[in-house]
């Protein structure tokens, strides 16, 4: 335990126990000496009285006289610290006693005290011995066994209880005096001890201060030998730190000024997205998914050259919308973590095809020579998502170049196959080529011409590319072109691989009876007449009131359910299928429909099972779909 304490302490300690020690001593010496004599003193007082009373008493005894000796006992008994006095025969016979009035010692547990007992009481015996007068020489004496005898025995019991206050009372003043020389030993320690450990705690308060953080502190260097060199190596310490300090808040000041520079980009990319989000809601989503219905069914009408052209037209420019969306929704259905990556094996070929056809006529509109090289590897990747970054690269290559060309290729890589798409067009600076994968970032479209997209396409390719666990690598130079890179992991050649689902022949949907529930009479209406020019028995209602008396009233089994998820009162999509369900069978194929593009509608679909189609829909996509549900 010492060994924790402070070098104040310790000074304090060695300086003051030698005197405490020797104090402690002398004073038990001196204490124990007077109560030895007072002791001693008190002894001989009883035997001096005790013999008195065995003179006073020979006569009475002689003669028989016990008045006399009850008088001598009672005077003997006055005296102080007499606590009693008996007078005994030759034979031990009591023949008169006295006892003090009062009791002499206080106790607890009485009101007036206790009587004393024998371990508090000195008890003295004196015999009585006969008075002789020796008128012959002492040498002639008779021999001590023939001396007379003992006329009889006084008995003396002196109290101790004075003696006893006494000792208390010398005990007290050696303990005042122990204390005395204490405090004085103490007071004198620390004198001299201050000496020594006033620098040690000086620097000791300036090593805490600086320790919160004060820096600036220094030891003053007053004193001399080591403790001279402990100040100056304190004062170097702090110096050190300071200048550390110093240079480590200048690094935060900057780190988290760019810090907040990028936390002010996302901030405003965010709002930015937010605000074209809120354009493409719902309320969008609905007249754009009943066009697109009323135009696939317009096209399937015989029309004149100039018509058909107009409805070519129109068609093309509800894609572009539609595409616009669709973009939008895959940002949410990244965002929100809902897509599930679909991995196997597949060949490249197929997909690459299919790039060439569809950029094929966009490239030589624009007088590009689009160029994809053919390759009969095998890939391990999701096909329609990694279709959708190719499409997203490629789509990006042919706006954003002036001249030149476009090539799409692929080698092998050890376990990997890299596929690029270079292109000759304007380049992208170093500083940018990590902003362009933002949302909405579009450095050749400042204007927001309505041809050049949204800048989502990149931002896509980014979230598709992470969530394949795909590298994505970018090299390019200002006026000298781009090359985008994905690196796949390569699969073994298998048999003939069948067609990717969605690119069978729609079936024969005549007959099918579906029932369909949107509360927008403008989707209600044209669904409805798509679905008729499939040859489908349809049974519309704006409510699932509405369609359960429709169905009731007919006596229908309905073979689909086609539901919009946002429905005029509390029921929502989901509820309308789970109610036909508990009507008709768990089972009942069921498709919702939403232009809400909310994280929370998709979780919701997914926990319930349901296929979710997002407004606009396809109607090639509703088709297959449909042939998909009811096979």
């Amino acid at each position: 335990m010492i060994a924790d304490w402070g070098v104040r302490n310790r000074v304090t300690l060695v300086a003051t126990l030698p005197a405490v020690v020797l104090g402690l001593i002398l004073i038990a010496f001196f204490t124990s000496s007077r109560i030895a004599d007072l002791e001693q003193a008190h002894a001989e007082r009883g035997r001096a009285l005790s013999r008195q009373l065995a003179a006073s008493a020979e006569f009475p005894l002689f003669s028989g006289n016990i008045v006399a000796l009850g008088r001598l006992a009672s005077s003997a008994v006055a005296q102080a610290d007499v606590h009693r006095v008996a007078i005994l025969d030759a034979s031990g016979s009591l023949l008169t006693e006295a006892m003090a009035s009062l009791p002499l010692m206080a106790g607890p547990g009485s009101q007036g005290g206790r009587r004393p007992t024998a371990a508090t009481l000195l008890r003295f015996e004196e015999a009585v011995l006969p008075s002789r007068v020796d008128l012959d020489d002492p040498a002639s004496a008779p021999p001590e066994a023939n001396r007379p005898a003992a006329l009889g025995t006084v008995v003396i019991e002196l109290s101790r209880q004075r003696m006893e206050d006494r000792r208390t009372e010398l005990l007290a003043i050696g303990v005042m005096a122990l204390m005395a020389v204490l405090l004085g030993s103490l007071a004198l320690a620390r004198q001299m001890s201050a000496g020594v450990t006033g620098p040690i705690r000086a620097m000791a308060e300036v090593a805490r201060r600086i320790g919160d953080g004060k820096l600036s502190e220094r030891v003053p260097v007053a004193a001399g030998g080591s403790l001279k060199r402990l100040a100056n190596a304190i004062n170097d310490m702090a110096a050190h730190l300071e200048a550390a300090h110093d240079e480590m808040q200048r690094r935060v000041v900057e780190a988290t000024a760019e810090l907040m520079a990028r936390k002010d980009e996302a901030e405003r990319a965010t709002l930015a997205k937010s605000r074209f989000l809120a354009a493409a809601s719902h309320d969008l989503r609905q007249p754009m998914h009943a066009l697109g219905l009323f135009i696939s069914e317009l096209a399937q009408h015989a029309h004149a050259t100039e018509t058909r052209r107009l409805v070519r037209q129109i068609a093309a420019s509800a894609e572009a919308m539609e595409n616009l969306l669709d973009s939008l929704l895959d940002i949410s259905k990244l965002d929100a973590g809902v897509f599930k990556p679909n991995i196997r094996a597949f060949p490249l070929q197929p997909l690459l095809d299919r790039l060439a056809v569809d950029f094929t006529p966009m490239a030589e509109e624009r007088r590009l020579h689009l160029r994809v090289r053919p390759t009969t590897q095998w890939v391990e990747s999701d096909p329609a998502l990694l279709e959708r970054i190719l499409i997203n690269l490629v789509s990006n290559a042919v706006r954003y170049t002036q001249e030149g060309g476009i090539l799409v290729a692929c080698r092998a890589r050890g376990n990997q196959l890299r596929i690029e798409v270079r292109d000759s067009g304007v380049g992208i600076a170093k500083e940018a080529q990590e902003r362009i994968f933002q949302e909405f970032v579009q450095l050749e479209n400042a204007e927001r011409a309505r041809n050049k997209g949204l800048g989502l396409g990149l931002a896509i390719v980014r979230r598709l590319t992470d969530l394949l666990g795909h590298s994505l690598s970018l090299r390019s130079r200002l006026g000298a072109g781009s090359v985008f890179a994905i690196e796949v992991p390569a699969a073994e050649a298998q048999g003939n691989p069948s067609l990717p689902e969605g690119e069978r022949a729609p079936g024969d949907l005549a007959g099918t009876r579906i029932a369909i529930v949107d509360d927008d009479p403008l989707a209600l209406t044209s669904l409805h007449s798509l679905l008729l020019s499939w040859g489908c028995q349809v049974f519309p209602a704006d409510s699932h009131e509405n369609l359960m008396m429709e169905l009731a009233t007919r006596g229908i089994l309905p073979q689909v359910v086609i539901s919009d998820y946002r429905l005029r009162g509390p029921r929502t999509g989901i509820d309308v299928i789970q109610a036909l369900r508990n009507r008709f069978g768990p089972t009942m194929p069921a498709i919702l429909i939403s232009g809400d593009t909310a994280a929370e509608t998709l979780r919701q679909a997914q926990e319930e099972g349901l296929v979710l189609l997002h407004k606009p829909v396809r109607p090639a996509k509703l088709r297959a779909l449909l042939n998909r549900l009811i096979n």
